[in-house]
């Protein structure tokens, strides 16, 4: 920058540092714009310094980039950036030209500045304070930009690997669809138990395939061959009665023949006439005694005994 100081910008406002900059951002309308802050954009890529120093034309926007760098400050010292506000600001955005310090003397610092009294690039000497919005320190941002480089260096020791876990038959209700497939099947059955004691049964829950009590319908038995020319019964056709019930027939078929023989002799005890006695004759025979028939025999009564004359 020193090696500049003295540059006067050419007819139209044209500058060498104008020209560059519009190369390389490429864009032409920077050849003849002012060239306070492209001056310091030229100075610090020829030192090497841009990536801390900063690049830019306008210089509200040069002032943001410090101030978002964390370096930012009131206080001047030599290679820092001072932005001017000729109206008294102390805002950035009103910021109207930068300079670099070149010194700093008591109260005033010495500064190189590009586009003085509007064509020349020379040394000021100026209050500290005066029309001074603040400096940027190119210094903290290569502080700063080498500690983060650092601290992205910076990797801690590797873990060591951890074994797989096996595989378990159970690792299948983490899936969604094992999830609500288990859901529903719970809600099912608390469902039916719910309906179950509505209804006033203490029955346990039983899978349709069992909820009947009813034994499972089996193929009929082939019907017995008959002897004879008799017809075989078809398979479907029910017996006239079973064997227990043809058994409880015939039982209680002889307990009401007995019952019915005493009650029969008896009443032909009671019912039957007493046969006169003949006088002078032969005294009359004893009066045979007649059973009462039984249902399977003949009811004809016989007649009683009558003795010849």
């Amino acid at each position: 920058m020193r090696g500049e100081v003295g540059y006067r910008e050419k007819g139209g406002q044209l500058t060498k540092f104008g020209q560059w900059y519009a190369e390389r951002v490429k864009d032409p309308q920077y050849r003849d714009a002012p060239w306070c802050d492209m001056f310091i954009a030229w100075a610090a890529d020829k030192a090497g310094v841009g990536d801390y120093v900063g690049q830019f034309a306008w210089t509200p926007s040069h002032a943001a980039w410090f101030i978002k760098q964390g370096a930012w400050s009131q206080q001047p010292e030599p290679g820092a950036l001072v932005f001017f506000d000729w109206g008294g600001g102390k805002s950035y955005k009103g910021i109207d030209h930068v300079g670099i310090v070149e010194r700093v003397d008591g109260k005033k610092i010495h500064t190189i500045e590009a586009n003085v009294d509007s064509v020349w690039l020379k040394r000021k000497s100026r209050d500290m304070h005066k029309d001074v919005v603040g400096y940027g320190l190119p210094r903290v941002v290569q502080a700063n930009a080498t500690l983060n480089d650092i601290r992205s260096t910076e990797h801690p020791l590797a873990r060591q690997p951890q074994p797989m876990p096996q595989g378990s038959p159970m690792d299948v209700l983490g899936s969604p669809l094992a999830l609500l497939t288990v859901m529903v099947l719970t809600t099912v059955l608390v469902s039916l138990r719910l309906a179950g004691r509505r209804r006033g049964t203490h029955r346990r829950f039983t899978w349709p395939w069992k909820a009947s009590g009813k034994p499972a319908a089996t193929e009929p038995a082939p019907a017995k061959p008959q002897s004879g020319n008799a017809k075989p019964r078809p398979a479907t056709e029910k017996p006239a009665q079973s064997a227990k019930s043809a058994s409880a027939k015939r039982g209680s078929a002889k307990a009401a023949s007995r019952t019915g023989t005493k009650e029969t002799r008896s009443a032909s005890y009671a019912e039957a006439p007493l046969e006169p006695v003949r006088v002078g004759g032969p005294p009359t025979p004893a009066r045979a005694l007649v059973p009462a028939q039984t249902p399977h025999h003949s009811t004809t009564r016989r007649k009683p005994y009558e003795p010849r004359s």
